[in-house]
């Protein structure tokens, strides 16, 4: 199969990247300087109401610029208004700010208007801002000679300031969307462990991708209840490849669209071997569509660790005795300390040749020193997974390109799961310069 794996980069020291906001950010406040500098202004005299809006404005998508950009502007005119309205009271009765007690009390009671009429037309997120803006209208009291220009130089910076944000942020290289491909993630790149939550920022961009029409498949080493933890924001829009390659599971439907069984008489002889030896383990099969974990034998105390923070999850039924269909098996699980499961592993190995069986031996997340040994069909990988997936979403668009993006260290931070998708990102709409830039 034509594949095209994409690898981030080894983080070789801990400085983080310059990124597109921050870019952004400083472009929008130099249009902003230059504004001012044509305006006649220099030095101190330089306005930093634009400046302070661009910043504040700069958000990640476009949408949301407008967003912040629309709030800002109306907690300015509010506060910008109150403050007109105090500085012409002033004029009107100059006795006022003759006494400071009197003066400062109006400044604190032009502040609670200002919050309470971002409240009252329905702006409370703008409260806060209003209240700052009438403050620096009217803080420099009594050097102000004009009220009113004063007030509509605020007004003018933030609509600069917005215009500035807003411009650049909808400016973008010429980029197109590669629609045609089919993007392969592992979810041990997105979280820590089984048990943790995509993060925040992360289940936002994938959802971005996924509203965007980039085709995702998340593939990971455990069972689907796993991911209905850990993925329970993300939308897909691709089955997911679950149980290590083993399945390949529609978590919109719920459903099983594909399993690797082990052969009947492997998992038979396993079973023996296993019983022989004097050790228990765990026989997850696919039943009704549903993932039945049969435990066999007495539990174990390294057992014990794992068993009572997994069997709470309503996507699985725990089922003791043998009462498992063989040919519904689709791996074994045993639970040990690194060490003893090297040796099971050797027994079972005996027990069978390397092309029958695949095993692997993983650490277990809430559970310090003990480790899972996993016993699958050779055929059940991540590769062939991908293969088999592909071959189904091919038959209603032949077109499509299999392309795998990944770390190819350890997951350390929320940053590799940032990492990963905006690689992702790029994969999916990557920037296609003017035939005049490209290289002959």
């Amino acid at each position: 199969m034509n594949q095209d794996t994409l690898y981030d980069k080894p983080e070789r020291r801990r400085i983080p990247h310059i990124g597109q906001r921050i870019i952004k950010t400083t472009v929008a406040v130099f249009l902003c300087l230059m504004v001012y500098y044509h305006r006649g202004y220099s030095g101190q005299s330089m306005p930093t109401e634009a400046m302070i809006t661009a910043i504040i404005c700069m958000q990640p998508y476009v949408r949301d610029s407008r967003s912040f950009a629309l709030n800002r502007f109306a907690g300015t005119v509010i506060g910008a208004f109150w403050g007109l309205m105090f500085l012409l009271l002033l004029l009107l009765f100059p006795r006022m700010g003759e006494i400071p007690v009197l003066l400062y009390a109006s400044m604190a009671l032009g502040v609670l208007v200002s919050l309470y009429t971002a409240v009252l037309i329905g702006k409370a997120d703008t409260a806060s801002l209003a209240a700052i803006v009438f403050l620096c209208v009217v803080i420099s009291f009594p050097d102000i000679e004009d009220p009113l220009l004063r007030a509509g130089q605020r007004i003018l910076g933030v609509f600069i300031g917005t215009l500035a944000a807003i411009g650049v942020n909808i400016f973008r290289l010429p980029r197109v969307k590669q629609r045609d491909r089919v993007f392969f993630v592992r979810t041990k790149d997105l979280v820590p462990d089984r048990f943790s939550q995509l993060p925040a920022a992360a289940s936002f961009r994938l959802n971005y991708l996924y509203d965007d029409g980039a085709k995702l498949c998340l593939m990971s080493e455990h069972a689907p209840a796993f991911f209905m933890l850990q993925m329970s924001a993300a939308r897909l829009n691709i089955p997911l490849i679950v149980m290590d390659g083993a399945a390949i599971y529609d978590a919109d439907r719920n459903l099983y669209i594909r399993t690797e069984n082990l052969d009947p008489e492997d998992t038979e002889r396993v079973i023996e071997r296993l019983r022989a030896l004097g050790i228990s383990c765990f026989v997850y099969t696919v039943h009704n569509n549903k993932t039945c974990i049969f435990h066999l034998g007495e539990i174990r105390s390294p057992e014990q660790m794992v068993f009572e923070r997994m069997h709470r999850s309503p996507y699985r039924e725990y089922l003791e005795g043998e009462v498992y269909v063989p040919e519904e098996v689709v791996y074994i699980k045993v639970i040990d300390e690194a060490g003893k499961l090297a040796e099971v592993e050797h027994h079972i190995r005996k027990l069978l040749p390397k092309s029958r069986l695949r095993a692997v031996i993983r650490p277990q997340a809430g559970a310090p020193g003990i480790s899972g040994l996993y016993i699958y069909a050779h055929t059940a990988t991540m590769e062939q997974a991908q293969k088999r997936l592909m071959q189904l979403l091919r038959k209603e668009d032949d077109s499509l390109t299999p392309v795998e993006i990944h770390l190819n260290r350890p997951y350390r931070s929320e940053m590799d799961a940032m990492r990963v998708l905006y690689a992702l990102g790029n994969a999916y709409e990557p920037v296609r310069l003017p035939r005049l830039l490209r290289r002959k």
